[in-house]
């Protein structure tokens, strides 16, 4: 079954100086798609959230800069929004959302997690000034007054400790206005229109996840935990470029699923694979063939590193690179372009893409038992060091093993 695709639309927010500062992100139903039609406020504030962690990643989607996303009552609520990395998000709140106790609550934990707010379309009715004391950036919509409101409301704000944005700024009368108020930054169609981003993405099965939900709301053991991910490519790639993006806060690049798994810890696996549970598709899965494959592969490349007396952190890399082998064919696309989205290692990446090194020797030589014929086994298992026992008995665990699996 082939990837299905995901997107997002994005439009930059300038400062002052017209240098950019962040992105909106905004939901996007398809590559055609300028709004967010007749899709309900949750469905889209958590189709944004789950392309920003899962199918695209921060990293590609906005870089080194910030991230202002819409978010309506029930996403504020969310446990899912702590997901996101904290310092580089603002979160919109619209002026039709309801300042309940719970909610003021709610936006200064946010805050006290690190999370900007920004005032959506802000004027000074009751319900948006409730929210002001949390926010860092208020937006004034330029063609919702006329030019005397405008003014008024930009030359009150002054008295706010707050970043002034003008949005729907469309024309050069716009942008002449506004500049000529102070307002300190700038978004709209005189600038850039939003542009869609797209990309392929897998999704993981329904049971492998909700297994996973189960083992760790029993606190099950690590490795029991990182058995169950070696068996499903597409929740591994999404775990792996998860944790190591800025999503997860880290200096340092993840590369086994026990490392994985001890960083982000059980609450926040948690709460990763219930986004993935009630946003994935069950028409979307990995094809079988493939993903046994891919596994296959995997555990061969492994038991290989272990015949060598290699060391543990190495054998789980191999396993790593001979699971991802086939991201090119699951994906349709180039493996460069795929590794755009996910940081590892410069050993896997060079195994990965030009078969360099003792990893990508071992891949070659993967390949190669995969080939009918045979025929440059023998010379690859010398290079490797492997002997024609040591390489059937590896290869022969490994086929065992994903039998096994039930896959």
């Amino acid at each position: 079954m082939t990837p299905t695709n995901a997107f997002i639309g994005r439009q930059p927010v300038l400062n002052r100086n017209q240098q950019l500062i962040g992105y909106e992100l905004l939901f996007r139903s398809g590559v055609n798609a300028q709004t967010v039609s007749d899709y309900a406020e949750l469905q889209a504030d958590t189709q944004v959230l789950v392309n920003t962690l899962n199918n695209m990643g921060t990293s590609w989607l906005i870089g080194s800069k910030l991230a202002f996303i819409n978010v309506g009552a029930s996403m504020l609520a969310s446990d899912f929004l702590e997901l996101l990395p904290s310092r580089r998000v603002i979160l919109e709140i619209s002026p039709h959302v309801s300042p309940t106790h719970e909610l003021l609550s709610r936006v200064r934990y946010l805050r006290s997690l690190g999370f900007g707010i920004a005032l959506d379309h802000f004027n000074f009715e009751e319900s948006a000034l409730a929210f002001m004391e949390f926010a860092n950036y208020v937006k004034l919509d330029v063609q919702q007054h006329d030019a005397q409101q405008f003014q008024q409301l930009a030359a009150r704000l002054r008295s706010y400790p707050v970043i002034r944005i003008a949005e729907r700024v469309e024309t050069h009368e716009h942008f002449h206005r506004c500049k000529e108020l102070g307002l300190d930054g700038f978004q709209g169609f005189h600038f850039a229109k939003p542009e869609t981003l797209t990309t392929k993405t897998l999704h993981p099965t329904f049971s492998t996840t909700l297994e996973l939900l189960n083992l760790l709301r029993l606190d099950g053991e690590i490795h029991e935990i990182e058995q169950i991910l070696k068996r499903d490519v597409a929740l591994s790639f999404k775990l792996l470029r998860y944790v190591n993006s800025a999503a997860a806060g880290l200096n340092t690049t993840i590369t086994s699923f026990s490392h994985a798994v001890a960083v982000l810890g059980y609450q926040k696996l948690y709460r990763w694979l219930t986004l993935l549970l009630v946003t994935g598709s069950e028409e979307a899965h990995v094809p079988p063939a493939l993903q046994k494959t891919a596994i296959t592969r995997g555990r061969f490349m492994e038991s290989m590193g272990l015949a060598l007396g290699l060391p543990a952190d190495t054998c789980d890399n191999l396993f790593i690179i001979g699971l991802f082998s086939l991201l090119d064919t699951l994906f349709d696309m180039p493996m460069p372009q795929i590794l755009e989205h996910l940081r590892l290692s410069e050993s896997i990446r060079d195994a990965l893409l030009q078969q360099q090194g003792q990893a990508g020797l071992l891949l070659q030589l993967a390949l190669a038992c995969e080939q009918e014929a045979l025929r440059t086994v023998p010379e690859l298992s010398q290079q490797a060091g492997l002997d024609s026992q040591q390489l059937n008995q590896a290869h022969i665990a490994a086929l065992a093993w994903v039998e096994e699996l039930g896959l």
